[in-house]
């Protein structure tokens, strides 16, 4: 990993922890305040933005993203909405200064997850299931899947083996309109939440770095 990326990762969450890197491991310490904080972002809210999303979500988001608002370096939130089917574009990337939809499109979850419905979640290594939670994004690289990003787990018990899962944003051929009319669903990750090939470099590039993702589905509790 360049300097560059370790730089600005340590820069973003020193305040709340420690950083260890070991053979290019991040493993991020929550303090106990941080992961209980119940204040709703002010800054995090869908007022004039042209968006339509579920409503169970929308609660879910604004009752825990105040603990983990302090992290991002931006504005800019990823949302997946696991409640949809993989057949309905259920990622949306929006900037909240500008009041933007980056991008909305389709994303995958894990083979062990669901069908077409995602219906099973775990943080266990080698489950090939989908983590629920909040996410912060680490830097990018080339991998096996090609440009991929790396994830960093923030929640205790539901997504904090992210990176020891190897589990990032990659592109896939799997993730397409081609493949759900030949398949009737999108073909599923071991856990990663793939998105299409062609989107790949420009999601990476705005989102990389420092930006919060919140994977959502009606049984996300939060670890608080």
């Amino acid at each position: 990993m360049g300097q560059f990326s370790f730089r600005k990762i340590i820069r973003l969450l020193l305040f709340t922890g420690t950083l260890l890197l070991m053979s290019n491991t991040y493993e991020i310490s929550i303090p106990e305040t941080l992961q209980h904080a119940e204040n709703p972002s002010a800054y995090f809210n869908f007022s004039n933005i042209d968006l339509s999303l579920n409503p169970q979500l929308i609660s879910s988001l604004g009752t825990h993203i105040g603990a983990y608002e302090p992290l991002a370096r931006n504005k800019i939130l990823t949302i997946i909405d696991f409640s949809l089917p993989s057949t309905s574009k259920r990622l949306w990337t929006i900037n909240f200064e500008t009041r933007e939809v980056l991008f909305n499109t389709y994303v995958a979850h894990g083979k062990n997850t669901g069908d077409n419905i995602a219906e099973n979640f775990s943080n266990t290594p080698q489950s090939h299931q989908s983590s629920l939670g909040f996410y912060l994004t680490a830097n990018s690289y080339i991998g096996k899947h090609g440009k991929s990003l790396r994830l960093i787990g923030l929640e205790r018990g539901l997504n904090d083996n992210a990176i020891a899962r190897a589990i990032v944003i990659h592109g896939a051929d799997y993730v397409s309109e081609s493949f759900i009319n030949a398949h009737g669903r999108l073909g599923r990750s071991h856990g990663c939440p793939a998105i299409p090939l062609e989107l790949t470099n420009d999601f990476i590039e705005t989102v990389k770095d420092g930006t919060l993702l919140f994977v959502y589905h009606p049984s996300y509790q939060g670890s608080n």
